[in-house]
């Protein structure tokens, strides 16, 4: 073993297991994260300061849009990782694709997922959609955090290769260089890194501008996720998907960076619109925005 290597933990995937029947931290942490997300999504919901005029979900609503959201981000995010990153092997066997406990889930796909899941309650509920993107935009990052804890006690989604970090982590399914821990770096920028600026944002603007705290995480995820891409190894069935020109920053464009191009552009725009209250119902247009 390297000099400077250090040697992965002995978690077992599993965290109980009674007979045939098996719980993985992977199905944990996604637990974690909506328990911690509906926690304190229900505490906003109650603070009346945050909302103004706009009308603000009920407790029930909340412990119904936590069924929604989950059903959204993991539909989104199996869907998203079939077609974007190992078509090819999930069309060669389909039966596959319904095998989300052998992992395999795109933060994309589940993004778009969940939006789509709190517009359409949002819809059904009478409450406006943007203030139930931008309080989803505040909890979100909890969930991110435990994922990415997740994803390193499975030992997946491991670094690129850093023989003289003296904390390089020797994976058991990623050779016997020490690698970035870059599952760490990811729930440390993704989750607690953006979880403390939303917070303070929340704390400034409320939800009485709809659509900027949602802006402020569409732009702050691909910000994070594409720093953490230069450490983070590609998809083995994708590497680089070009990137000869920019090999001077650590390697190629990767699927994470392109996916992330995007929704960087989208929350720039929303957080213009929530600024100049563009995004503001025709009701209160009229009120002066705090």
């Amino acid at each position: 073993m390297p000099l400077f290597a250090i040697p992965f933990p002995a978690i077992d995937p599993t965290a109980v297991a009674i007979g045939p029947f098996a719980i993985r931290w992977y199905a944990l942490a996604y637990v974690a994260g909506l328990l911690g997300g509906w926690l304190y999504a229900r505490r906003l919901a109650q603070q009346d300061v945050l909302w103004g005029s706009l009308k603000r979900p009920t407790p029930n609503d909340i412990d119904d849009l936590i069924v929604w959201v989950a059903l959204g981000v993991v539909l989104g995010g199996r869907i998203g990782y079939v077609l974007f990153y190992n078509f090819a092997a999930y069309l060669a066997e389909p039966s596959e694709i319904f095998a989300i406990w052998h992992g395999g889930m795109s933060f994309h796909g589940g993004f778009a997922g969940a939006v789509l899941a709190l517009l359409l309650f949002a819809r059904s509920r009478g409450l406006n959609g943007l203030s139930m993107l931008d309080l989803a935009a505040v909890v979100t990052p909890i969930g991110l955090f435990f994922g990415r804890i997740a994803n390193f006690i499975n030992g997946e989604l491991w670094g690129r290769p850093a023989p003289d970090l003296s904390f390089g982590v020797v994976f058991p399914q990623g050779g016997p260089v020490p690698r970035h821990p870059s599952q760490l770096y990811e729930a440390a920028t993704e989750g607690l890194i953006l979880f403390a600026v939303l917070v303070i944002a929340v704390r400034r603007f409320g939800f009485r501008r709809p659509g900027l705290l949602g802006g402020i995480f569409v732009l702050g995820y691909p910000i994070a996720r594409v720093l953490c891409e230069f450490f983070r190894e590609p998809d083995a069935q994708l590497g680089f998907l070009f990137g000869s020109s920019v090999q001077a920053l650590g390697g190629g464009i990767t699927m994470g960076m392109l996916l992330s191009l995007p929704m960087a552009l989208v929350g720039l725009v929303a957080i213009g619109l929530a600024l100049r209250g563009t995004t503001r119902p025709r009701a209160l247009a009229d009120a002066p925005a705090t």
